[in-house]
């Protein structure tokens, strides 16, 4: 899974493609998994290669917090699908991110008990 920040901002995307042709055009496209509208399209050839994965950068203004998207990289020239994942867009850090964030409070005790 890969994690996004609801910003405009541009954020880096890494992923090991099923397939490569280096130079080739190809399409990536963040689909909102609720409401199966597409939220970033985009054909670029700006894809770059590194040692074991490859990385596109972009702005993606259109990630709202808390939603799931899918993401789908499609050869333009060579066909068929290169990669697909899905991203959550969160605006918390991933090393803190809580599933309850600003929604769980904590109750207090000072675990006393009776027993019998």
């Amino acid at each position: 899974m890969i994690i996004l920040q609801d910003t405009d901002n541009a954020q880096v995307i890494k992923f090991i493609p099923r397939r490569w042709v280096s130079g080739n055009n190809y399409n990536v496209k963040i689909i909102n998994e609720t409401t199966n509208t597409e939220a970033y399209s985009a054909n670029t050839t700006a894809i770059t290669e590194t040692l074991y994965y490859n990385s596109y950068s972009a702005s993606f203004p259109n990630l709202k917090e808390n939603i799931y998207y899918n993401l789908i990289i499609t050869g333009i020239s060579v066909a068929g699908v290169v990669f697909k994942d899905r991203i959550f867009c969160t605006n918390q850090t991933v090393s803190d991110y809580s599933v309850n964030h600003n929604e769980y409070t904590a109750q207090a005790s000072d675990n006393e008990y009776i027993t019998v």
